[in-house]
């Protein structure tokens, strides 16, 4: 393959545009001995507009990892050796034929990732409901976007992270961003709020002082910095100043809503001064952040504002009454519709919102479409050319699906693509308990994750640079992924091994492998749906790169559909056209501070690393930057319990336990510790947090919990974090073997 190829960034939701231009020899067979075999390069975008961050310079470094699994691997006597894909494909289809006829097809369970192209998340729920005909799928979205996509499906119709270009909002007066630290998480999206920060209106809400709060130093904005989960007390009580002091676009709320009634009851009792007592945010500052929305509103003759919420308020047992909040204050001030303001979720992971769209997710199909929908079930089917009838239905949510796995009547068999989940799931002990009680774990994978390292089988996969397909940005933008070299000898895409279990299943269903043509047929599936893309295909988005869904099928003769960069223009994707003010209460964090742990513990992400790290922490430019997992403690609590400045901390939560050397900053609030969650062992926070979900998304309360602290001795000295026999894998398993 020669000359530069136009893709995307293989890590967050924002989706940078970038040049892969290869080496001089792009033969991945071989191994190259260090160096990298593209050279990336920013590319113009209206998003990223040619900036990367660190990971987007340095991503070209995983696809010469030295540890780049290469070859099926099948455990044997309780070690993972070589295999041939025919041993290791047929393995897995007689597993999968015994236990089915044993228990059923519901024995089998499916979790997927929101870094899969769109195709791949498309033929993953097809695989799991038309062939394996098991109504458990979820994937690891549901720790990232589903108490956002729960709170505007209920209140705005649609669930799209922002119904609006990002770069619209470089006109705005007024920003309030709750939970999201996008200086650190996606740093060149920083840019497009550079006008906000300029006219003082950035208003950044977060118990710690992030890189992101941190814009808002020297009068740039207001750091608004609350108990650790009561961002929904702030939102109340923002709500309770606009209806009382009369700043509601009266007129929009009146033709465009429903439900004030009952939203004003239910923010009556959340005046400021009552919200300081619980929040500890002062009554004048809540006084002054409304007013300073209200100011930017369109109503107002303000240039604009917005309301933004990212996974720290919606990571939470109470996300989608947060979520919801969040919208009925943007409804309350007429921004959603209206040029120049709006309300968004900030997606976090690279498809988290095309890959809970096409199939993915316990109870939608393509198109965003409920499962449980008589009409839908039967215009997918007819698309996969199977009974609707056959079609299971509902599933379990990831959370729920992990803590049953190995149970009597949970799955038996799980098989999973994209994901990392004893790193990344909540209350990881029992995540890892739940895995070793199965009968077949598969999983998917490009690097020996701490995943793939239990498994019984694992199948090495292409990545990102080596392969064609689609992922859709958290603006509902559709790009284009395009292949710069070829994957290297024995490694296979996941549509091939898909449509090769298939077969080796009996299933009469046709799996397309090829890219495109797997496109097409995922556009017709989602003709009709809420995220419509049947007017789109490669070779339009090839030809158009700025394309956002819905996008659907013109009649013939008639011009192409332009796409739909803007949502709630005229009206909202519900029955009557308007969108739902749903009054919500605060109900408190479910794991809060007591004697035995009286100290709150937040986690989130550090700017060098991603997710749980199993890509990240593989780039030697990345593990320099962010070589371990840190404990920021304020000094006047490290003072309280004798911790010095790098010194070893120990964290207890209810679940478990996780060490880790202290950083001593006053970045956070005196009651509370942080730590990032991208690293495994005893330093992965996981151990600690709540598998307590949101009643309404299924959302694990990721971001909040109590522990207790102490300082401790060295935990690596004497013992290792995993233990050497998940660590060990037999010789040639990867490129550099």
């Amino acid at each position: 393959m020669t000359g530069a190829a136009d893709t995307h960034c293989p890590y967050c939701a924002l989706q940078c545009a970038m040049q892969l231009t290869p080496a001089v020899s792009t033969d991945a067979s071989v191994a190259a001995a260090g160096g990298s075999p593209v050279t990336v390069s920013g590319r113009d975008f209206p998003t990223n507009r040619g900036g990367l961050c660190q990971k987007g310079w340095t991503s070209a470094s995983l696809l010469r990892t030295p540890d780049r699994l290469t070859t099926p691997l099948l455990r044997t006597d309780g070690r993972l050796r070589l295999a041939t894909w025919d041993e290791a494909l047929g393995f897995v289809a007689r597993r999968l034929r015994e236990l089915r006829a044993e228990s059923g097809p519901e024995t089998v369970a499916v979790f997927g990732g929101g870094a899969l192209t769109n195709e791949k998340a498309y033929t993953l729920g097809k695989f799991a409901r038309a062939v394996l005909a098991t109504p458990n799928i979820d994937y690891n979205g549901r720790f990232c976007m589903a108490s956002a996509a729960a709170g505007a499906n209920r209140t705005l119709g649609i669930d799209r992270g922002l119904p609006f270009p990002l770069e619209d909002l470089g006109g705005a007066q007024a920003v309030l961003l709750l939970g999201s630290n996008v200086a650190e998480t996606m740093p060149p999206s920083v840019q497009h709020l550079a006008g906000v920060r300029a006219a003082g209106g950035l208003v950044v809400v977060d118990p710690r002082r992030s890189a992101t709060a941190d814009l808002t130093s020297d009068g740039r904005g207001t750091h608004v910095q609350p108990v650790p989960g009561t961002d929904l007390v702030v939102l109340l009580a923002l709500m309770h100043v606009v209806l009382a002091e009369g700043l509601e676009d009266a007129a929009y709320v009146e033709r465009r809503t429903t439900g004030l009634d009952d939203l004003r009851r239910s923010v009556a009792s959340w005046w400021p001064e009552r919200a300081e007592q619980v929040s500890g945010v002062p009554a004048e500052t809540l006084r002054a952040v409304a007013r300073l929305l209200a100011a930017a509103s369109p109503s107002s003759g303000g240039a604009g504002a917005y309301v933004l919420t990212g996974r720290g308020v919606e990571q939470s047992t109470q996300g989608t009454a947060t979520v919801t909040a969040a919208i009925d204050l943007a409804l309350l001030l007429g921004l959603p519709g209206r040029t120049g303001s709006g309300y968004g979720a900030i997606t976090g992971q690279g498809n988290g919102q095309g890959g809970r769209e096409h199939g993915q997710k316990a109870d939608q199909l393509p198109g965003y479409r409920s499962i449980e929908d008589d009409v839908a079930r039967a215009h997918v089917a007819g698309v996969w050319g199977v009974d609707p009838a056959d079609l299971p239905r509902s599933g379990l949510p990831a959370v729920e699906l992990l803590a049953r796995l190995g149970t009597p009547a949970g799955p038996r068999a799980l098989l999973v693509h994209g994901s990392n989940i004893v790193v990344s799931a909540p209350d990881a002990d029992r995540v890892r308990e739940r895995i070793a009680a199965l009968d077949l774990l598969v999983v998917c994978d490009l690097v020996p994750s701490e995943t793939a390292l239990l498994a019984d089988v694992v199948l090495p996969v292409t990545q990102w640079a080596e392969e064609e397909g689609t992922m859709t940005s958290l603006e509902g933008r559709v790009l284009r992924r395009r292949r710069a070299l070829h994957a290297p000898a024995g490694v296979r895409s996941e549509l091939d091994i898909l449509a090769d279990l298939a077969r080796r299943l009996g299933s009469p269903v046709r799996f397309p492998t090829d890219p495109a043509e797997v496109f097409d047929e995922l556009a017709r599936a989602s003709a009709g749906g809420r995220a419509d893309y049947s007017g789109l295909s490669h070779a339009r988005l090839d030809a158009e790169p700025d394309l956002f869904w819905p996008c659907p099928a013109t009649p013939e003769g008639e011009p192409p559909h332009p796409g739909t960069p803007r949502l709630f223009t005229r009206d909202f994707p519900t029955a009557d056209g308007r969108a739902r003010l749903v009054a919500v209460d605060h109900t408190g964090t479910v794991d809060d501070v007591h004697p035995g742990a009286p100290v709150y513990l937040v986690t989130g992400r550090v700017l060098a690393q991603y997710q749980s790290g199993a890509q990240t922490r593989r780039v030697p430019e990345l593990v320099r930057a962010a070589p371990e997992p840190l404990v920021e403690i304020h000094p006047l609590l490290a003072e309280r319990y004798g911790i010095e400045d790098g010194a070893w901390v120990r964290l207890d939560s209810a679940r478990g336990r996780a060490v880790a050397r202290a950083r001593v900053t006053d970045a956070v609030r005196i009651d509370t510790v942080f730590m990032a969650f991208h690293w495994a062992g005893e330093g992965s926070v996981n151990h600690l947090t709540s598998d307590a979900t949101d009643p309404v998304s299924g959302m694990p309360g990721l971001k909040v919990c109590a522990v207790s602290i102490e300082a401790c001795d060295n935990p690596y000295d004497d013992v290792s974090d995993d233990g050497p026999q998940e660590r060990a894998l037999p010789t040639g398993a990867g490129a550099a073997a």
